[in-house]
């Protein structure tokens, strides 16, 4: 006894010495917040996938998701859904204004709801994004599911999640049927669905019983910033037009070599922050590749431009907007209509600066400085003392026939020798009657036979 007693004085006096012992050895807690702050689309989705790799690095003692979100697509609310679900933290909803549709969805799969006075959760009936009209059954019923599953799994009420989507659900003394079911802060209250009414993050960290802490707010690193940058439609309009302006340029000067690495870094750069955000989907890169494929064709291999030009072009077009949107395989109902109409504008803006372009600046680009640095302009002339090995011009007004086709230059047989030669055109298919006309250093000059 008298041990015990002779302990708690000393233990007693050590407090008086060192007040400040008991603070000093008191753990931080560390908290890890995720701002979902706009709408959930892929980008947000791949936003906080990026959060709980970095959350699994932390190990943060409570995690607050930061909402304030009218919603967004299904699908990406269901990934994120699925992620809270599983992890092994504790996950809170703090909703300083709004979660609407599918971030309510995500709200009552947290653990615990804390809401701003004046905040709102509910409406999670799925529209159709391009001109809000409620979207067909099979998505109403497939948020009816995950929202009453997600309730069940938080035991929240299952009704109230599903009256949330279903305007035909009637739970007396709170919704009538005929109106889809939103709560303010003080009803979310009420009916289980928020702990409590609390103005900021530090009030939630406290309620959660944590009195010494730090705040790790995720944020993007400079490589995520530089992709969601690229997203941006001006950069992603100038990508297009180097891509094709590149194509263009590198079909017109075969050999520079420089135009179509251009474009196959803008393809890079268009491509891998849309495929990395879940929005390029395989078929679709492949068909843009057929839709180059196509193109390329047209210009080398066959005569004119027809039908596969004209489906190189749709397929190129078509291509780039589809990689753009989250669709289910040509399925827009859940597209928003300005993520529709932003990504028409960009596509064809890009397209039409490509055209002009190549209509009216070829020639300015093909004699710039920066060109000349990476192309051989000069011509060996030989009235200015060059020499090489030339056609004889004996040559001159003999018939043969093209060896190769000529777009323009190719290769023509003449008395059973081939010779590289240009036409006088645009170009000669091959196996046709020529006629030489005249002869520059190491080419023949030639028209067709009775034109």
């Amino acid at each position: 006894m008298k041990n015990i007693i002779s302990y708690l004085i000393r233990f007693l006096w050590a407090c008086l010495l060192f007040p400040g012992m008991s603070i000093a050895q008191e753990k931080q807690a560390k908290i890890f917040v995720i701002e979902i702050r706009d709408v959930i689309d892929p980008p947000m989705n791949r936003y906080v996938k990026l959060a709980f790799e970095e959350m699994e690095k932390q190990n943060p003692d409570l995690v607050i998701i930061d909402m304030n979100t009218y919603g967004g697509t299904v699908n990406d609310a269901d990934e994120i859904r699925q992620r809270i679900l599983k992890s092994k933290y504790k996950i809170v909803t703090f909703i300083n204004e709004n979660a609407a549709s599918a971030g309510a969805l995500i709200a009552i799969s947290t653990d615990s709801i804390y809401m701003s006075p004046g905040a709102s959760i509910g409406a999670a009936t799925v529209v159709n994004g391009t001109d809000g009209s409620k979207a067909p059954d099979k998505y109403q019923s497939y948020m009816r599911a995950k929202m009453r599953a997600t309730a069940e799994a938080k035991k929240r009420n299952p009704d109230i999640a599903q009256a949330m989507v279903d305007e035909s659900i009637r739970i007396p003394g709170i919704t009538d049927s005929g109106q889809v079911l939103t709560f303010s802060t003080k009803e979310a209250i009420k009916h289980g669905f928020c702990e409590a009414e609390l103005n900021s993050i530090e009030e939630v960290i406290q309620r959660n019983g944590f009195k010494n802490f730090t705040i790790y707010k995720f944020q993007l690193n400079i490589v995520e910033k530089i992709i969601a940058w690229v997203l941006n439609p001006v950069v992603s309009s100038i990508l297009i037009l180097i891509i094709l302006g590149g194509i263009y340029y590198e079909l017109q000067t075969p050999g520079v070599g420089f135009p179509l690495l251009a474009a196959i870094v803008a393809g890079l750069i268009y491509l891998i922050p849309y495929y990395l955000n879940g929005l390029a989907q395989y078929w679709e890169i492949i068909s843009l590749l057929g839709g180059i494929i196509l193109i390329a064709t047209e210009i080398f291999v066959l005569p004119g431009f027809g039908i596969v030009g004209i489906a190189g072009i749709f397929l190129t077009f078509g291509s780039l907007l589809l990689i753009m949107l989250q669709n289910d395989f040509f399925d827009f109902s859940t597209v928003d209509s300005k993520q529709l109409s932003s990504a028409v504008w960009v596509t064809m803006g890009g397209i039409v600066a490509s055209m002009l372009l190549i209509v009216l600046g070829s020639n300015r680009i093909i004699q710039s400085y920066f060109f000349e640095k990476i192309a051989l302009q000069t011509t060996l002339r030989t009235q200015e003392g060059y020499t090489s090995a030339t056609y004889s011009e004996e040559l001159i007004g003999k018939t043969g026939e093209t060896y190769t086709v000529l777009r323009p230059g190719g290769k023509v047989i003449i008395n059973g020798k081939i010779y590289d030669a240009i036409s006088d055109g645009s170009f000669i298919e091959k196996g046709k009657e020529i006629v030489v006309v005249a002869k520059e250093v190491n080419s023949l000059v030639v028209t067709l036979k009775d034109a």
